[in-house]
């Protein structure tokens, strides 16, 4: 029994290892949107249009992740 516990801890640490990608993916979007807006401010607000979606796409990665986490710990 406490074999299995063991491997849920472990697996559910594993899995919160894509966190730390959604992270640095939310940040190389928003370095993109600086940066674009100081090469063109004239286009300012499609690069932040485009700078949202790119948060939400990584935000989703990581709550997938941090799901996952959780249907090991408590769920299986």
């Amino acid at each position: 029994m406490q074999l299995v516990l063991l491997g849920k801890y472990i697996g559910s640490g594993i899995a919160t290892i894509g966190l730390s990608g959604a992270g640095i993916g939310i940040a190389i979007v928003f370095a993109a949107l600086i940066n674009g807006t100081a090469r063109n401010p004239s286009i300012r607000s499609t690069l932040f249009t485009y700078a949202i979606l790119g948060f939400a796409l990584a935000e989703a990665t990581g709550l997938f992740c941090l799901m996952v986490s959780f249907l090991l710990l408590y769920a299986v």
